[in-house]
């Protein structure tokens, strides 16, 4: 498949599976009857050519594929058909403008787990196809099938439809979005496992679907705080890892940043954190912004940084956000401190034979003076993570320790 033509089609996902959600009602039915009109576009556009309307095609190609599935359920074949809800459903004028929101809804129903919301997002919403998800996330493609139909058939028992949730489930529905939106970028900015350093694919779809949530809920300042994250985050992306390896962010090239994305990224901090209350995603971008804003690691506003970090942890307390912020603090009262915090950190279970714990420890052991110590840290580190590059990279800082 040409990249124009996946580009088009995973533009198309959400239009047409929300057209036919919206007129029959069945999501399971409806989804896949849109995989199996997305196969058959890639199949014969390359050959027969493009048609004049391509949302249109899809539409009219799903909708009779979803006939032919309703027909064989026996269940539905014993109910009196309805000839309207036979005929295949007029594209008519552009998506409703909440339509994505309500499947990115959908898709992230409270009945599902995370892995499901991510692997059904990025399909129904995002048009990546099964194969995709699961190189992706390095698992097998059957486990993301199965992972897929079960999340269907959950929503469908749960009663899930496609409509907007009620006004007092609504926030909290819109968080689960982000959640995964949030996954989605992490699990490609950084991956977790594997040879690649990022998977730009996922980290770029993430954007993608961030910059439509934030066109859909203008107002939420979450949603802004979120894309300004990753903006942030991505700006850095060309400047972490090439032919030398990882490159942690006190040793990039600022030069090569994204200034594009950087001013994005600045002009979104600058105008949803004075709004009113502020949360976890506004807070991780302020962040960001403190470190796009220096001119070199030197000149990075430590005490600033500091400070976020504390009000992140009461706005949002984790084991990671902890972890980030013993660093933070490390910097700005020395490596001696960071080492007594870190030690209070890492008694929560959460972060048992987590590899950073290791890394930071022996960034701070390092730094303390004590490079034997360092070296075992690092070696630790090297063991427990799942990334090839973090591997390279933490065993070749233990390796220039010497001994």
């Amino acid at each position: 498949m040409t990249a124009p033509l996946g580009d088009l089609l995973r533009t198309l996902t959400p239009q047409v599976v929300a057209a036919l959600a919206r007129r029959y009602g069945d999501f399971e039915t409806c989804e896949d009857a849109v995989q199996e009109a997305l196969l058959a576009a890639v199949t014969q556009w390359p050959v027969d050519g493009m048609p004049d309307n391509p949302k249109s095609w899809l539409i009219t190609v799903a909708a009779r594929r979803r006939i032919e599935l309703w027909r064989s359920d026996d269940a539905r074949r014993r109910r009196e058909e309805n000839v309207a809800a036979l005929e295949p459903p007029d594209p008519g004028p552009a998506p409703r403008s909440d339509d994505t929101l309500t499947l990115m809804l959908l898709c992230c129903h409270p009945a599902l787990t995370p892995p499901s919301q991510v692997a059904l997002t990025l399909r129904a919403v995002g048009g990546l196809s099964t194969a995709e998800i699961a190189r992706a996330f390095l698992v097998p493609e059957a486990t993301v099938g199965q992972r897929i139909s079960r999340a269907k058939q959950r929503i469908s028992a749960a009663g899930g439809r496609f409509r907007m949730p009620p006004p007092a489930e609504l926030d909290e529905r819109v968080a689960a979005v982000l959640a995964v939106l949030y996954l989605v970028f992490t699990e490609g900015h950084t991956a977790s496992a594997g040879p690649a350093l990022q998977r730009v694919a996922l980290s770029a779809e993430a954007i993608r679907l961030a910059r439509l949530l934030r066109a859909l809920r203008p107002g939420d300042d979450e949603v802004g705080g979120l894309l300004a994250l990753m903006v942030l985050t991505d700006a850095r992306r060309a400047a972490r890892g090439g032919d030398a390896g990882l490159v942690p962010l006190e040793h990039q090239d600022r030069s090569r940043w994204d200034a594009t994305m950087i001013a994005e990224g600045l002009a979104l901090v600058a105008e949803v954190l004075p709004r009113g209350a502020v949360g976890p995603y506004q807070l991780q971008a302020a962040i960001a912004a403190v470190h796009a804003e220096a001119a070199s690691a030197a000149d990075t506003d430590w005490p600033q940084i500091l400070g976020l970090y504390r009000l992140l942890e009461r706005v949002a307390p984790g084991p990671m956000v902890a972890l980030n912020r013993v660093v933070a603090d490390a910097t700005v009262n020395g490596p001696v401190a960071g080492l007594a915090r870190l030690d209070e950190v890492a008694a929560d279970p959460a972060l048992a034979g987590h590899h950073r714990v290791h890394a930071v420890r022996a960034h701070l052991l390092e730094r303390a003076g004590d490079p034997a110590a360092a070296r075992r840290e690092y070696g630790l580190a090297a063991e427990l993570t799942g990334s090839e590059p973090e591997r390279r990279y933490l065993a070749g800082r233990a390796a220039a320790l010497g001994g």
